[in-house]
């Protein structure tokens, strides 16, 4: 049972012919040419196959044509003096004699016949020197049982042996120009074999200047961005007309760091940046540097520059930077070599070093600026940061107008109602509600889209899938129809907290119910409305104790805020009594220690207890103050399950105080210029 808050959303003549006729022969020619055979990879791989069966079944002696036997050397001179050997070789190398045996004796010495064994069969024993080999053989042609001659070879396996020493490196070798290949992007050839040699080269995307005008992107198609966009345009004026800056002595900013929450259109401005100077644009991620090789980030951005001063002027725009520019720790882990700081290193070299890169403007976004290194963000460097905020009510207009476009509406709907119920979404959350909501109206089959379907793809986005499957008792149901009153009713009655939408007790995602507020979009905020919002939040628990005599776990998402927004106001916000004026937040992402004494962690948990308790008191007098009419709303919660801020007003009558938001609500909208922009 959690109380949700749509803002918390974090979106052909003849003459002709004979003219004609030389270029088809010409191309007939150059088709015929590029039937040659391309140089593959793989072509290395088969002759190294085809070598490989060649020593093996060749590398041995070529005159082995049968089966062989080893025996013993005293065998072996038995054979030759009974007359068996027809040729004898000796293989000093190897220290072994083979016995070639005469055709008429096989069957004496392998007791099988010449198809069994070879017209070539041979034993083969270890002699023990060469000299007692010669004076035996010698005897033996002496006495005539051996007639044939003696012959001494080293074995033909010299290069197999070599070729077995190197087939290991060869093989280590092979095995990492393919991985090489794998990660060039799988081409063949030479191309394959030169990514080996291509791993530091930037992969940085590359638009050209004067390319395709459809698929330009300007100002105009940045929805909601005024602010921004007011910064940049100087970035603009200068790569259009530098001569008017540095006539007055100017120069040209090396860098604008875009912040902002995610889905706010940061990459979008860059890109419009670009389409507007109508220079060279330069388009890489920062995690496009890291690699499993050391030494390859520094490399891509050297690279990266490089290329960047042959297109000069131009941007280069890095997304995501925080993935190279994290700030550098202070004791490098096991005084190894941090592959991300030698990137980081080499791209603080190239924006403010010896070398010069005039014409080069670097643009970054991330919407983690509190953790990139302070040397990346000092002026000379990124000379400014650009902050892209989350769009307010009239930019959220001009955001639905782009991306209602597409989409075939009802002629009655509201843009300035969809704007008011999505505060704190961003352009690319406004762009799923459009989405979610034209599915939503297919699922039904209707023809157009109507208010009903937005307003549930909000709710879809905001608090998860309708569950209309899951089973309550009727004691669950009511629990939760109290506990949701209970917000209802004490965001009602209070000045500052939220003003309320509806409420509902239908499950959606992990929440059993809740209540949807319109925040007031406001840059600063007081203790007491933190306060007011904390006892609101609170009203779910309040009203579970007072009205059913226990507490359930449903409250468990309103106490996790709570507690959350009381560590914050004190610790961070300097918002207690006891610990005025006092900031302990510690932005050293490398620091294991608390920036506070243990007695002041006990005073801060002290004071978190003595907050949160003080407004739930406070939640639970008000309930009983509004106790009739708190009955009456979780009644109606039970018997429609859906009540909307109409039926809390009737209940309670209008509401005292009006915020910000109320008002812009009930005031005429202004009228603004329609934008074909998009986030």
């Amino acid at each position: 049972m959690d109380t949700q808050n749509p803002g918390n959303t974090h979106s052909g003549t003849g003459q002709q012919q004979d003219t004609q006729q030389p270029q088809r022969e010409q191309g007939g020619n150059n088709r015929g040419k590029n039937k040659m055979p391309r140089f593959n990879l793989s072509w290395i791989y088969v002759i190294i196959a085809i070598a490989l069966g060649y020593l093996f079944f060749a590398g041995g002696d070529s005159e082995q044509n049968g089966i062989s036997k080893t025996v013993t050397y005293t065998v072996f001179k038995q054979y030759v003096e009974q007359g068996y050997a027809n040729k004898i070789v000796a293989h000093k190398d190897e220290g072994t004699v083979k016995m070639y045996v005469k055709p008429e004796h096989i069957r004496d010495v392998f007791q099988q016949g010449v198809t069994q064994t070879g017209k070539q069969p041979f034993v083969q024993a270890e002699y023990p020197s060469a000299d007692k080999l010669d004076e035996f053989i010698s005897t033996q042609q002496e006495l005539g049982n051996f007639k044939g001659e003696l012959s001494y070879k080293r074995t033909n396996d010299g290069l197999m042996q070599f070729f077995w020493n190197i087939f290991p490196l060869l093989f280590i070798i092979a095995v990492w120009m393919f991985i090489m290949r794998r990660m060039g992007g799988g081409a063949a050839g030479f191309t394959g074999m030169g990514n080996i040699f291509n791993v530091g080269r930037s992969r940085a995307q590359l638009v050209e200047k004067g390319g395709d005008n459809e698929s330009k992107v300007t100002f105009k198609d940045v929805a909601g961005q005024a602010s921004a966009k007011q910064e940049v345009q100087e970035i603009v004026e200068f790569l259009k007309n530098p001569k008017k800056f540095t006539d007055l002595g100017g120069k040209i900013p090396k860098g604008a760091l875009l912040v902002g929450p995610p889905g706010t259109g940061k990459t979008l401005l860059a890109k419009a940046v670009a389409g507007e100077a109508d220079v060279p644009f330069f388009s890489m991620s920062g995690s496009d540097f890291v690699e499993m090789f050391v030494g390859v980030g520094a490399s891509r951005v050297r690279d990266l520059f490089r290329q960047a001063k042959e297109k000069a002027p131009c941007i280069i725009f890095i997304d995501e930077i925080d993935a190279v520019g994290r700030a550098r720790a202070h004791n490098t882990m096991m005084g190894g070599n941090d592959e991300r700081e030698s990137t980081l290193n080499q791209l603080l070299t190239e924006m403010d070093g010896f070398g010069t890169n005039s014409g080069v403007i670097i643009m970054a976004a991330t919407n983690r600026a509190d953790i990139l290194d302070k040397a990346l963000l000092r002026a000379g460097r990124f000379d400014r940061q650009i902050h892209v905020d989350l769009p307010d009510l009239n930019e959220r207009k001009a955001v639905f107008k782009v991306h209602l476009q597409p989409i075939k509406v009802d002629a009655s709907l509201d843009i300035d109602l969809l704007a008011r119920q999505t505060p704190g979404f961003s352009g690319a959350d406004i762009a799923n509600v459009c989405n979610e909501a034209a599915l939503i109206a297919a699922r039904y089959g209707k023809q157009a889209v109507t208010k009903e379907d937005f307003l549930a793809a909000v709710d879809r986005i905001v608090g998860g899938l309708e569950k209309k499957t899951k089973v309550m008792t009727e004691e669950e149901k009511r629990t939760i129809a109290l506990h949701e009153a209970g917000h209802a009713t004490i965001s009602w009655n209070l000045q500052y907290a939220n003003p309320l939408i509806k409420v509902t007790i239908v499950p959606r995602g992990r929440a059993l119910g809740a209540a949807w507020y319109l925040p007031e979009e406001r840059q600063i905020t007081t203790r007491e409305q933190m306060l007011d919002e904390m006892c609101a939040t609170l009203g779910g628990r309040a009203a579970e104790e007072l009205f059913t005599g226990h507490i359930s776990s449903g409250a468990m998402n309103d106490l996790e805020r709570v507690t959350k927004q009381a560590y914050g106001m004190i610790a961070y916000m300097g918002m207690s009594d006891t610990l005025p004026n006092l900031c302990y937040y510690n932005n050293d992402e490398y620091s294991w220690q608390k920036p506070y004494s243990e007695a002041t962690a006990e005073l801060i948990d002290k004071e978190v207890k003595k907050m949160i308790a003080e407004q739930y008191e406070r939640a639970k007098q008000l309930l009983l103050e509004k106790r009739e009419g708190h009955n009456a709303l979780a009644d109606l919660l039970v018997e429609r399950e859906v009540i909307y801020a109409e039926d809390v007003e009737k209940i309670f009558g209008p509401r005292p105080w009006h915020s910000r938001t109320e008002e812009l609500l009930t005031a005429q909208p202004e009228e603004t210029p329609e934008q074909p922009t998009s986030h």
